[in-house]
Order: C-alpha cells, then sequence, then structure tokens
C-alpha cells in the first residue's frame, strides 16, 4: 500500500486549501482513510477519517465545520478541504489508511504517507 500526500502550502488565515491522498496497492473498499496532523513540539493528532464508502465521516471538534474530508473513487484519492483556515492548523498533515470497517481516531493505522506541511500565516 503506498499513500502519496499533497497539496500543502502556505496561505493566510481565513484562507483554503484542499489535500489530496493518492492510495495504491490494493482496493480500499474496506478501508478507513484517515487525516492526521503533527505540530512541531506535539503529538500526532486526529484530524477526520471516513469510510471509503463515504457512509461514514468523523472530525476532530477543532475542525469541524472548516474541514471537509471526501473521496474520489475512481482515482483512489482522499481529500481534505480546509477552509477558514487559523495559524493553529499549522502542521504536518499525514494520510493514513486502516483496515476496518468502523472509524477510528487514535494513530492505529495500518499504513501512512509521507505529511505535507500546512503553515497558516497570521
Amino acid at each position: 500500500v503506498q499513500l502519496q500526500a499533497s497539496g500543502g502550502g502556505l496561505v493566510q488565515a481565513g484562507g483554503s486549501l484542499r489535500l489530496s491522498c493518492a492510495a495504491s496497492g490494493r482496493a480500499f473498499g474496506s478501508y478507513v482513510m484517515g487525516w492526521f496532523r503533527q505540530a512541531p513540539g506535539k503529538e500526532r493528532e486526529f484530524v477526520a477519517c471516513m469510510t471509503w464508502s463515504g457512509g461514514t465521516k468523523y472530525y476532530a471538534d477543532s475542525v469541524k465545520g472548516r474541514f471537509t474530508i471526501s473521496r474520489d473513487n475512481a482515482e483512489n484519492t482522499v481529500y481534505l478541504r480546509m477552509n477558514s483556515l487559523k495559524p493553529d492548523d499549522t502542521a504536518v498533515y499525514y494520510c493514513a489508511a486502516k483496515y476496518t470497517t468502523a472509524v477510528i481516531s487514535t494513530t492505529q493505522y495500518d499504513y501512512w504517507g509521507q505529511g505535507t506541511q500546512v503553515t497558516v500565516s497570521s
């Protein structure tokens, strides 16, 4: 399994970014896909996840209403649309996959992509 995250960058507070996670290596129909982030000096934290079917989505309270997780079946890609960005959202963002049909917000995922840096200036 390979997960390739992209789309990070520098944005002003209040701006938007869309992160992409291209997944390959197997069929992901029985997987949960997640996004996590890690700021300097802090532990990796959960941001959002969804079942591949799209039937269930779950967000951290800190991003609820601002971030949206989605996926494109044809492209085998999961997205994280981030609106109303704040300086506190600055972190390296990681996508992850877990073989399960239940959404999970811990870091106990099976596969991880490399991170993509998101920097929000005030």
